[in-house]
């Protein structure tokens, strides 16, 4: 049953009214700065979590740490299969939708969430905002492929973090309905990194300094299917992190959990003398976590960008990536679960740092170009 604050279904009138779906952690992290700025540019805002990260530590603390105001609406889909979970979210955010009237529909990234907004706003008279449009793995078997692929082509107003995200649009014959906003993470980090020391502690519970001695630990996220499904993959994973020279820390998401248990692999972590297994931690302590490892390994799409963001390298656990700006950088590697790549990664020389320039996915000011835009199909 969704729960729903009082009021809100009834537009102001005097104000254009966007209506935000989340639900997924890096889109409760990119929606921050853009639900700022909206409110800042005279927008009412709408915010529709559809619960496809029900766990708290996932969800709920990230509202409250990001300074945005929790959902209206909480749609409480919880998990499921693909198609199962993106219908529940489809039904439920037509209605939503329908009742609300907004004047924009604005989705972020590839998560059936994204999917379920795109295709329910499609379908009523509203303009559909796709943030982050244009992303690419040429991986048509992974879901968020088809997700990314299927908003694009039914979105109104197409918001690319890169140029070439909008190069893609282009092939697909997308461009007219294009816009370059650069990278809301971009702005999402900057604000975090000059937050979080004052008020996420995350080092004393993990036996480091605060702040720590530079290449003290390794940071480690692993949660994609393509890895937690796969027994020989997860195995290979495990075992680079148990072999680790350096301590690493490693966030465990639910799912990952659930999945080194069955497939016989939790004990073996929980008794490494290498490995840390800690719950999920906020977006404020992961960023403070992002910035002091020595370097990152995940297979996260959004941690590789954040990383590049922070200046600190990024080893993925994975064949390819949405974002080649951060490889040609020589900032990220890919490594899938090959083990002498994966060891190679850990262990290998630390690239320099970037050279000054322009990065490739803007200055931190996405959001405010993102209200523009909204402005300007208004007008």
């Amino acid at each position: 049953m969704a729960e729903a604050a009082d009021g809100v279904d009834a537009a102001d009138g005097a104000r254009p009214t966007v209506l935000t779906v989340v639900g997924a952690r890096p889109q409760f992290i990119k929606a921050a700065p853009v639900s700022r700025a909206l409110a800042a540019g005279g927008y009412d805002e709408v915010l529709v979590h559809t619960g496809q990260h029900y766990d708290d530590g996932l969800s709920g603390v990230f509202f409250d740490e990001l300074d945005i105001p929790r959902p209206d609406y909480h749609l409480g889909v919880g998990s499921g299969s693909h198609g199962e979970q993106t219908g529940r979210m489809l039904s439920a955010l037509g209605e939503r939708i329908a009742a609300v009237d907004p004047e924009f529909v604005v989705v972020y990234g590839d998560t059936n969430s994204t999917l379920a907004g795109g295709i329910a706003a499609s379908k009523l008279d509203t303009t559909l905002v796709h943030v982050e449009a244009g992303l690419r793995s040429g991986r048509r078997e992974m879901p968020e492929e088809v997700n990314r692929l299927m908003t694009d082509h039914a979105a109104d107003v197409l918001l690319a973090p890169t140029e070439r995200a909008m190069e893609s649009l282009a092939r697909e014959g997308l461009s007219e309905r294009a816009h370059r906003t650069g990278d809301v993470s971009a702005d999402a980090v900057r604000w975090a990194r000059e937050r979080a020391p004052a008020v996420a502690d995350v080092f004393a519970d993990l036996g480091v300094d605060d702040p720590p001695a530079a290449g003290e630990f390794v940071l480690a996220t692993v949660h994609r299917p393509r890895n937690t499904d796969d027994g020989a993959r997860l195995r290979a994973i495990v075992k680079t992190l148990t072999d680790s020279p350096l301590p690493v820390v490693f966030p465990a998401h639910p799912r990952t959990t659930a999945a080194l248990e069955e497939h016989g692999l939790l004990e073996a972590l929980e008794e490494s003398e290498s490995v840390i297994l800690v719950e999920p931690v906020g977006y404020l302590g992961f960023v403070r976590l992002m910035s002091a490892a020595d370097r990152v390994l995940t297979d996260s799409g959004g941690v590789q960008k954040e990383t590049f963001l922070l200046g600190t390298p990024c080893v993925t656990l994975r064949e390819e990536t949405e974002w080649p700006e951060t490889v040609e950088a020589g900032w990220n590697v890919l490594v899938g679960a090959d083990p002498e790549a994966m060891a190679a990664g850990l262990t290998g020389e630390v690239p320099e740092a970037p050279a000054d320039s322009p990065s490739p996915y803007g200055d931190g000011d996405a959001a405010s170009e993102i209200v523009e835009v909204l402005d300007g199909v208004r007008s």
